[in-house]
């Protein structure tokens, strides 16, 4: 879910983009968030995911391998983030996707059983599910690609966050907007998803294009920090009180925040009541501003184990192997135009 601030987001805060106009840069990606995209939008008309001859899942690795293929071409270096250990106050909210997704799976079992094949594939979408082996099943896929990839001890997004203030990463990438309330400097939506899309229900197609969010224009357009930002989000919903306050949307907790500085003056003031929140709103301020990440990660690309990605993707999960050499040796060659434009530049500045 995360957080929805985006109705205070104002349009000059956004920066349309190419992916093009990304290359050089690493990008930080939240995976689990990129391969759930994967999983809900490579589905066939009746909602069926892709599968291998053993049944199988393998629509998260299609997506991760393509889209991948395409960035590094790009000249893009990606670096995928995983979740680890979610905090404590966010069961609530794990527990309350784990029914949607049950309730999703049984509504499209039952459009599947009446023929009615665009229902079935909206619930599909929405029972996707991540299971473990998918994620290491990612792993291994991005280890033989020659892509980084880091184990975040807890939110996968805070950490990320954490690399782009560091410095490892120019930016995060997600279609949450959690990482700015983590204190990414800049967010990057729309980057796993681009091109033309479905708008769910009608027969409206509209082109996603990848945009770029950046913190310190956001705030200063919106006139508040990043703290009041993270209070905003405390009072419209966030992943550890999802259901947020009721009756308050994004621009009247924009309200609250700009009158009286703070959460905590808000709710000093009388303005909001602490039992309207089922877990202490403090202590989930707490997990935005000080959220358990690690430093020990090494951020390496190179170039892909060619034999070793076509023996896990064709010989073990059905994908075609002219498609994937193909695939593989556009990486390649976009890998030796890279190192021969650098050594032009060491030649040109030696």
């Amino acid at each position: 879910m995360g957080v929805n601030i985006r109705a205070l987001v104002p349009e000059d805060a956004v920066r349309i983009i190419s992916l093009k106009d990304l290359s050089g840069k690493i990008i930080a990606f939240d995976a689990y968030n990129a391969l759930y995209q994967f999983l809900s939008t490579i589905r066939g008309p009746d909602g069926k995911p892709l599968m291998d001859h053993r049944g199988r899942v393998t629509s998260h690795l299609s997506g991760l391998f393509y889209r991948t293929v395409n960035l590094v071409e790009l000249g893009i270096k990606p670096v995928f983030v995983f979740d680890g250990k979610p905090p404590a106050l966010k069961e609530a909210e794990i527990k309350r996707r784990m029914e949607i997704r049950e309730e999703a799976l049984i509504k499209y079992e039952e459009a599947l059983k009446a023929g009615r094949l665009e229902e079935a594939r909206k619930y599909a979408q929405q029972a996707a599910r991540l299971k473990d082996e998918m994620v290491e099943d990612a792993k291994r896929l991005l280890s033989l690609m020659g892509v980084p990839w880091v184990q975040a001890p807890s939110e996968g997004e805070a950490q990320a966050a954490h690399m782009v203030k560091r410095g490892d990463a120019d930016l995060c990438a997600s279609q949450d907007y959690d990482s700015l309330l983590f204190g990414a400097t800049a967010l990057a939506r729309n980057i796993t998803i681009s091109g033309r899309r479905k708008l769910p229900g009608k027969d409206i197609y509209v082109e996603v294009r990848p945009e770029i969010i950046e913190l310190p224009r956001l705030l200063e357009k919106l006139g508040i920090t990043r703290e009041q930002l993270i209070d905003i989000g405390i009072l419209v919903g966030t992943d550890y009180n999802p259901k947020g306050i009721k009756g308050i949307g994004p621009k009247r907790a924009y309200e609250l925040v700009r009158r009286y500085g703070s959460l905590e003056r808000a709710l000093e003031t009388g303005s909001i009541s602490r039992s309207d929140f089922p877990v202490d709103p403090m202590e989930i301020k707490k997990i935005f501003l000080e959220p358990e990440v690690t430093d020990d990660y090494e951020l390496e690309w190179s170039e892909p184990d060619v034999e070793g990605v076509v023996d896990f993707l064709c010989g073990e999960r059905d994908f075609s192997e002219d498609r994937v050499r193909k695939a593989l040796d556009r990486v390649l060659e976009a890998l030796r135009k890279a190192r021969r434009k650098t050594v032009k530049l060491t030649d040109f500045f030696g």
